[in-house]
């Protein structure tokens, strides 16, 4: 695995973890707040807003059939021995109508005739279903009850009675009397509940079975002991504890959470459920949003970090290769280009040979014309060295004054490249814009030529072709000289 890939791979890395991990601690205190405020203040609030709406609108009709068990007509109608049947008819009529109720009645102790607004509806017996309700309630000794049960004389809907004792001037029970409330009436105060505050809402006795509920199907037939998740909490839940805290549990993969409230005036518990998954579903479209868009960020940051990195390491191999002045390579790449050579002599037997080159009486161009016009001589050189090899071949700056150049060929090919080079070089008036009257100042190099021996370390190939420009100098300057000798 290369540097750059490391490098790229180390930020990656750091960058998801360090998104993912804020974004998900992000998340995590958000959906903490976001139950905490349910727990200790959404949800109890509404709760208790709940409850006082509920006494609201359903102790009225606790309140009337009240009034209906201390009213002096039907108390006095029924000491008299109940006479003039149509009196008490129109009585309960008015009761209904001026409240709206859905049902209004009276039973007879002495006579155990059902009287209904609608007339008189029957004898109640011990020995009828329907009748037991009656007898349960006298055995009660309380003022009042509420009931859930089927209305027979309103084809049996489901109905809640508020049933109440009616006794005489000493306390001697006369009957019962009451109001009764439309199921879907009541299902429908608890839909509007539901909508307003968003939130589940129905009632249950002591025991658990749901009395009041929008879904009229759970009504008195099913026990919350029984429900999935909220039977696991059925015993806390009708637990009589003013201010209790919230319950949960999970159905069907959601998370809810549960405050109850005790209505003593009912003996009923008010539920009120709050689905948290549905709460935090924001939040969780929100941190997928995030992610999707620090993934962005990411591929963003590594697509201008992987950018930076190919730049600034073509830069520095550039700058590690590359003589700064002249633009061709320097010696640590001929030891890279020399072993590459090396390997392909080994497998191929392909020859190569060096050429070194100095320029003659460098030091002198730079006496007296300046180092400007000896850093343009080398320049100079270097691009037409370049120009005189093949796309394999390779131009180096050894040092100085002194240039490499490695040719993939034998030495009487390499010597005739240093040959053209040489006279091309001479060739040139390169010093005319440095001297002061423009006179043509030839500029000439020697060259020394080796080709590559089996078994030749570079130290002993680069002494070789130093000899043999140590020759080429000896015998005038000016001149390619090769080991062994070419004749020209």
């Amino acid at each position: 695995m290369t540097l750059k890939t490391k490098l790229i791979l180390s930020v990656s890395i750091l960058l998801v973890f360090g998104f993912v991990l804020t974004n998900v601690n992000h998340y995590r205190v958000s959906t903490r707040s976001i139950r905490k405020n349910i727990v200790e203040h959404s949800l109890p609030l509404t709760r208790d807003n709940i409850y006082s709406e509920i006494q609201a609108d359903l102790m009225r009709p606790i309140f009337i059939s009240s009034l209906m068990a201390n009213d002096t007509f039907l108390k006095d109608w029924a000491i008299g021995g109940e006479q003039d049947k149509g009196k008490v008819l129109r009585y309960l009529q008015e009761i209904k109508d001026q409240y709206g109720f859905f049902s209004t009645f009276f039973v007879s102790e002495q006579t155990g005739l059902y009287y209904h607004f609608k007339g008189v509806q029957k004898k109640l017996s011990r020995e009828n279903d329907h009748d037991v309700w009656y007898y349960d309630f006298k055995s009660l000794n309380k003022p009042y009850d509420l009931v859930v049960d089927t209305n027979e004389a309103e084809e049996n809907s489901l109905t809640i009675f508020i049933n109440h004792r009616l006794n005489d001037y000493q306390g001697k029970l006369l009957g019962v009397t009451g109001v009764g409330l439309n199921m879907e009436m009541v299902a429908d105060l608890l839909k509007s509940y539901r909508q307003r505050y968003d939130r589940d809402i129905y009632l249950v006795d002591r025991d658990g079975l749901i009395k009041v509920h929008n879904d009229q199907s759970l009504v008195d037939r099913v026990n919350i002991a029984d429900q999935e998740g909220l039977g696991e909490v059925a015993s806390q839940a009708v637990k009589i504890k003013p201010g209790s805290d919230a319950l949960d549990f999970w159905r069907n993969g959601r998370h809810i959470l549960l405050a109850s409230r005790y209505i003593p005036e009912f003996e009923w518990f008010l539920f009120v459920e709050q689905d948290e998954t549905t709460a935090i579903a924001e939040i969780r479209k929100s941190f997928y949003k995030n992610l999707l868009f620090d993934l962005a960020i990411i591929l963003a940051i590594l697509a201008v970090t992987a950018y930076t990195v190919n730049r600034f390491q073509s830069r520095l191999e550039e700058m590690a290769t590359t003589d700064k002045l002249t633009g061709v390579c320097n010696r640590r790449e001929f030891d890279r280009f020399f072993d590459a050579a090396v390997y392909l002599h080994k497998r191929q037997d392909a020859s190569f040979s060096v050429i070194l080159l100095d320029v003659d009486g460098f030091k002198t161009i730079n006496d007296q014309l300046g180092h400007m016009a000896g850093d343009h001589v080398l320049k100079v050189i270097a691009r037409l060295a370049g120009e005189n090899i093949r796309q394999n071949d390779l131009v180096v700056r050894w040092g100085g004054d002194e240039f490499v150049l490695l040719v993939h060929n034998d030495l009487n090919h390499a010597w005739q490249v240093a040959e053209r080079l040489r006279k091309q070089i001479r060739s040139q008036n390169m010093l005319a814009v440095f001297t002061n009257n423009g006179a043509d100042e030839s500029v000439t190099i020697s060259c020394g030529v080796v080709s590559y021996e089996a078994g030749e370390t570079q130290d002993q190939l680069m002494m070789r072709v130093d000899g043999a420009l140590y020759e080429s100098k000896k015998e005038g300057r000016d001149r390619s000289v090769a080991f062994p000798t070419i004749v020209s």
